[in-house]
């Protein structure tokens, strides 16, 4: 499933009506599980990270991103869980208590050509987290790379992925998939949300990106769409339309997940609503954020 339907039969894009604070996602998960993405309004910031920043490293001010980070703490049960990310795969499992070690870290699976998980301290390196703690709230911050959401269908773990094309093409869904399985949640009892992202209209790429996914799986080429001007035809260089919604719907199939939501966003197009990097250069930056409620360890052991 790509996009949700409205009570009138009519698409919608697999959250809150435009024009609304926070999107918060359209999808059967259970009522354990907490969600929303914040859009770029009601916030402090000046142009041109107006007004609902909440990027550190984008050259906004400090104060005023410190002040939106502090009205979204309003809006959820604890400080997110903020990391540095790189574009990288690296996922990491979030503890209600971030300064006691996860001494069951080093026996958690790990797949062929995915690194470890990893113990949780402010500020890691990483594209991707996974909980079963309750409030404890994952995060990422995106401006046109893809935001997916995950969370078991028995409500006993959630997580969250960075998914640019290089995180996407290297593996970070799936690096979060492990990560969920380590919890006790295999990949075929997880529901995913595909959150706001460039759409595949305005994403262009080089033949170099197609090319790092279809090495991984052939039949990636449909979410590529040739797209020359003149002058590059002349020149011989390769553009395509890249696909980010279709990419990530792929590797989630193949991984096993076949409950997918959301992915009718488009980042650059919607300017009212949503910071895009490849449109404007210097701007702000929204966040993605999951959590489980009170309630959610029920039947279920805790890690800490």
């Amino acid at each position: 499933m790509t996009r949700a339907m409205t009570a009138s039969g009519k698409q919608s894009d697999g959250g809150s009506p435009r024009g609304d604070r926070f999107i918060r996602p359209d999808w059967p998960a259970p009522a354990v599980v907490r969600a929303l993405i914040t859009t770029r309004h009601d916030g402090v910031s000046a142009a041109p990270f107006d007004s609902f920043n909440l990027g550190t490293h984008v050259g906004d001010d400090p104060g005023a991103v410190q002040s939106n980070r502090m009205r979204l703490r309003q809006h959820v049960p604890a400080e997110p869980r903020w990391m540095e990310q790189v574009h990288g795969v690296d996922c990491l499992r979030l503890l209600a208590s971030d300064t006691t070690p996860d001494s069951t870290q080093s026996a958690l699976p790990v797949l062929p050509a995915l690194p470890a998980l990893h113990p949780s301290p402010a500020l890691t390196r990483a594209d991707a987290a996974v909980t079963r703690d309750t409030g404890v709230v994952c995060a990422v911050l995106s401006a046109d790379c893809l935001p997916v959401l995950l969370c078991a269908c028995d409500g006993s773990a959630v997580g969250v992925a960075h998914a640019g094309w290089r995180g996407l093409a290297g593996g970070v869904i799936e690096s979060a998939l492990q990560g969920l399985s380590a919890l006790g949640t295999p990949a075929t009892q997880v529901m995913a949300w595909l959150g706001p992202a460039i759409s595949g209209a305005r994403f262009e790429v080089g033949a170099e990106v197609r090319a790092a996914f279809l090495d991984h799986a052939g039949d990636d080429a449909g979410a590529f769409v040739q797209h020359q001007t003149d002058g590059q035809k002349r020149s011989g260089g390769e553009k395509y339309l890249a696909n980010l919604y279709a990419l990530a719907r792929a590797r989630l199939r193949r991984a096993g997940v076949s409950r997918v939501y959301g992915g009718g966003f488009c980042t650059y197009l919607d300017r009212a609503r949503f910071f895009s990097y490849r449109r404007d250069g210097r701007t702000g930056r929204m966040a993605s954020l999951i959590w489980l409620a009170p309630g959610a360890d029920r039947g279920r052991s805790m890690s800490s």
